[in-house]
């Protein structure tokens, strides 16, 4: 923890600093309530955000965690082949670290407004100047605290328009002057500065325990469009301070993934950017190794990514309702999987959705076309509401139930958030998708994204 003198000093910053409001009253009154007003931090990590002169609308655009020691990091990556240059510098950084088995990593520096994106070799190195500022941050850090490390590497993302290069000298001066803290109000600004289309700041944190003993998540996201599977799909950073050894986070980000950032879709587009990194700098004591520790720490950090990756599906451009595709009875988690995502990326399950219309017909014809082999007389659907009440039974062993309910399925419809459950009747395995539906907003966001 730092003295009250030293954490004083690094609220004033190193210089002039454009500070902006997190005040939840600017964003859309229907979206407060997933804007947290206070959390449990992991300890050991620093954060801040600023506008550093990217967005010319004058908007928060810069962020930064540091933790105040070496922490071992493991990430997913696009798998889109235009990679950005964060991207590749970043996988660089964490192979680097991971074939020498040292903790390099100490810090993440975000930027929004501009991509680095499609940038070529000019974009290569920007992003390593990008890392190279955080690192110096890191050192000065380090020197103020009175504290020896040996320095450490810095993780950058970036996100907003493709083909521009970044204004590096904005971004290096705001590093150098960023404010670091361990509030709250510091988290959410770190988290304000990740936004571009997103109408909301993307903030969690909790406390879990592992083999009887408290550790802290924190994770800040950002995305409303370009979100799609196979990939993090969008940026993120999961901060812990657990100690948990490489192969362990390597191991347990991978299962948390699939079943919580890859089990996500807004449009079925794929981001050049998408990053989504696990820190863990053990400053909690708790050491987390092979057998019942390593699971509790991964269905932890699974539900905790969940849970912050439907964050992103609740801000979809022009999104009116969070649905949940919920796949049952498969052979494999990889069937039930697949019959999720082709239902929850189906343009007019999603359109019908928005219309408010139980089609229960496009869910079916979605379900058939999934690849997967199936009994189609053992298929069972229905639709549950959000507010826990009777669901909607539409399909029984392959057949509809005829003639549909429609007065429940308009009070249904009408209710943000409901599940879809498909029942396979095939085996034991599940799955789950979380998407929104499409609206004529969608189009209208990103017809006017560059302007």
């Amino acid at each position: 923890m730092l003295s009250s003198n030293l954490r004083q000093l690094h609220r004033l910053g190193r210089g002039a600093i454009n500070m902006f409001s997190t005040d939840a009253k600017q964003f859309p009154e229907a979206k407060r309530r997933f804007i947290p007003s206070q959390g449990t931090y992991p300890h050991g990590f620093f954060a801040g955000g600023s506008h550093c002169g990217i967005k010319k609308n004058g908007k928060a655009d810069l962020a930064l965690l540091v933790s105040d020691r070496p922490t071992t990091t493991s990430a997913v990556f696009t798998t889109n082949q235009f990679c950005a240059a964060p991207v590749q510098y970043d996988r660089s950084v964490i192979n680097g670290a991971r074939d020498a088995r040292e903790q390099r990593v100490r810090a993440v520096v975000i930027n929004s407004g501009c991509a680095n994106a499609v940038t070529g070799q000019q974009g290569l190195a920007d992003a390593q100047e990008m890392g190279e500022a955080g690192a110096a941050f890191v050192r000065m850090f380090d020197k103020e605290r009175g504290v020896e490390h040996e320095g450490g590497e810095a993780l950058v993302m970036s996100t907003g328009v493709i083909g521009q290069r970044l204004p590096l000298s904005k971004i290096t001066d705001g590093v150098t002057a960023m404010q670091v803290d361990e509030t709250h109000e510091a988290w959410m600004r770190a988290a304000v500065a990740h936004m571009t289309t997103d109408t909301f700041p993307k903030l969690l944190s909790r406390q879990v325990d592992i083999a009887g003993q408290p550790i802290h998540l924190a994770g800040i996201t950002k995305g409303a469009g370009m979100i799609h599977p196979n990939m993090a799909t969008l940026l993120g950073t999961v901060c812990t301070d657990a100690s948990v050894p490489q192969s362990l986070l390597d191991k347990a980000l991978a299962h948390a993934v699939a079943r919580s950032f890859n089990a996500i879709s807004i449009d079925g587009d794929m981001s050049t950017n998408d990053t989504i990194a696990v820190i863990a700098n053990g400053a909690s004591g708790v050491v987390v190794g092979d057998g019942a520790a390593y699971e509790q720490f991964t269905t932890a950090l699974t539900e905790f990514m969940a849970d912050l990756a439907s964050l992103v599906v609740r801000d979809g451009e022009g999104a009116t309702k969070f649905l949940t595709i919920e796949v049952t009875g498969a052979r494999t988690f990889a069937d039930a999987k697949q019959v999720a995502s082709t239902i929850a990326t189906s343009s007019l399950v999603k359109t019908a959705f928005y219309g408010q219309d139980a089609n229960w017909g496009r869910i079916l014809c979605a379900v058939g076309y999934a690849g997967v082999a199936l009994d189609t007389n053992k298929v069972n659907m229905a639709i549950y509401p959000g507010d826990n009440s009777d669901p909607l039974v539409l399909v029984k062993g392959g057949k509809p139930l005829l003639p549909v309910d429609e007065a429940r399925a308009s009070e249904i419809l009408k209710q943000e958030d409901m599940r879809v459950r498909v029942e396979l009747g095939l085996g034991s395995e599940e799955a789950r998708m979380y998407t929104c539906d499409l609206s004529h907003d969608y189009v209208s966001i990103n017809a006017d994204y560059r302007s």
